[in-house]
């Protein structure tokens, strides 16, 4: 990782995994980091980090950075925009998982709202599959490109509010159809009287998928 990255060391002796956070535009790794602790003690051989994202946000320019530039938030900005990030975020996570001593089959991604559309881009693209992929909030960039790019097939959670005003919640009724077209393992859940945020219930499902996955 490039910038700032956030870590939460395992409670036990050895690493046997690594959960990695992608934050929100206009966000950092602390937005996201605080969920590990959360979640720490169902796996106590984890190590979570969660990095700042590599470019400084224009809208946030004082401590929030962004994945990549959103002007229109259009279908084909966000294609642009994972596209381009996309290559810089899988060798940082290559970097990691060399660090620990892990392999692909050890990570999961876990992503917010635009974290979401990095850590769908990127983990269902790895070389080898991923444990799998949490996306809370988000979108899947791209859609029409997945099954031909496809290069695995990890388990996927998705969880968005059902009063999300900045991605609505049809973006994962949109990513459900393409994921599973692509016949990938999908769970979803809609937290009702949620914005754009997560909830208890997101959180506990996600910790819920983690158990199960790694």
């Amino acid at each position: 990782m490039t910038g700032q990255v956030y870590r939460i060391q395992p409670q036990a002796a050895k690493v046997k995994s690594l959960v990695v956070f992608l934050h929100g535009y206009g966000a950092n790794g602390q937005d996201l980091i605080g969920i590990g602790n959360q979640w720490q003690a169902l796996l106590p051989n984890t190590v979570f980090i969660s990095p700042d994202a590599p470019e400084p946000c224009a809208m946030n320019p004082f401590g929030g950075f962004q994945w990549f530039d959103l002007t229109m938030r259009d279908p084909t900005e966000y294609w642009r925009g994972v596209e381009k990030a996309g290559p810089n975020l899988q060798a940082s996570l290559d970097q990691e998982l060399k660090h620990y001593g892990l392999d692909e089959q050890q990570l999961v991604l876990v992503g917010f709202s635009q974290g979401t559309m990095m850590a769908l881009h990127v983990g269902l693209r790895r070389s080898k599959p991923l444990a799998g992929i949490i996306g809370y909030s988000g979108k899947l960039a791209g859609p029409e490109h997945l099954k031909g790019q496809l290069t695995h097939k990890a388990p996927v959670l998705l969880v968005h509010g059902a009063m999300d005003d900045v991605i609505p919640v049809q973006a994962l009724s949109e990513a459900e159809t393409a994921l599973r077209h692509a016949s990938i393992d999908l769970k979803t859940h809609i937290s009702p009287s949620v914005g754009h945020g997560i909830d208890a219930k997101g959180l506990q499902l996600g910790g819920e998928f983690l158990q199960k996955v790694l």
